[in-house]
């Protein structure tokens, strides 16, 4: 009698899709340095723990201001013992196009538990036909001028986004399971039923 897959399998299947594999651990200059320890199996392996965790961490570090989100959520991952690449992949849900929305978000959030207007913020500064690492120095310049309200706000931000994350992904992988679960019972029955002697 054959074995029957588990029901999470095909998530499993989905998530080997879409996250990035061990070359994009292995060639990536911020994350070379520990990539014997970032290809252990433990961190790539693929469930409910796991993928929350990621998701937790990377939602977590992708508010971190800088080019250290990626190390920062590798490390998270080993001491945590979460999906390293759902946490790599989430990080990158800030990019040049989200972070100005988002930080204007953060900088309101501080700025409301501190108690001060929000008059301060500075639009963040365009890349125009400066060179990246021109547009990096302003940009590094533009967060230190937004000051206390902005990292307030950043932590608050990034720790209930990873909350929320996490207890999200919990519940849809087990709503994703018992689903699963619900098909094959219902194609056992059809099966039993049309296997049925007739009277």
């Amino acid at each position: 009698c054959p074995v029957a897959p588990h029901p999470g399998a095909p998530l499993r299947r989905w998530f080997k899709r879409i996250l990035p594999d061990h070359d994009v651990v292995r060639d990536n200059r911020w994350l070379r340095p520990f990539r014997n320890t970032l290809l252990h199996p433990r961190l790539w392996h693929i469930n409910r723990r796991s993928v929350s965790a990621g998701v937790a961490i990377g939602l977590w570090c992708g508010l971190i201001p800088g080019p250290f989100q990626m190390l920062t959520a590798a490390l998270l991952c080993v001491l945590f013992r979460a999906n390293l690449p759902v946490a790599v992949f989430t990080t990158l849900y800030t990019n040049p196009l989200t972070i100005p929305v988002i930080y204007f978000v953060a900088y309101q959030i501080g700025s409301f538990l501190l108690g001060r207007e929000n008059g301060g913020f500075q639009p963040a500064p365009e890349w125009g036909e400066q060179s990246l690492g021109e547009w990096m120095d302003q940009a590094f310049a533009w967060v230190a001028s937004l000051g206390t309200p902005l990292f307030l706000g950043l932590f608050v931000l990034a720790s209930t986004l990873a909350i929320a994350g996490y207890f999200l992904v919990r519940a849809w992988w087990r709503w994703h399971l018992v689903h699963q679960w619900r098909r094959r019972r219902s194609r056992r029955r059809m099966a039993t039923t049309s296997l049925a002697p007739k009277k």
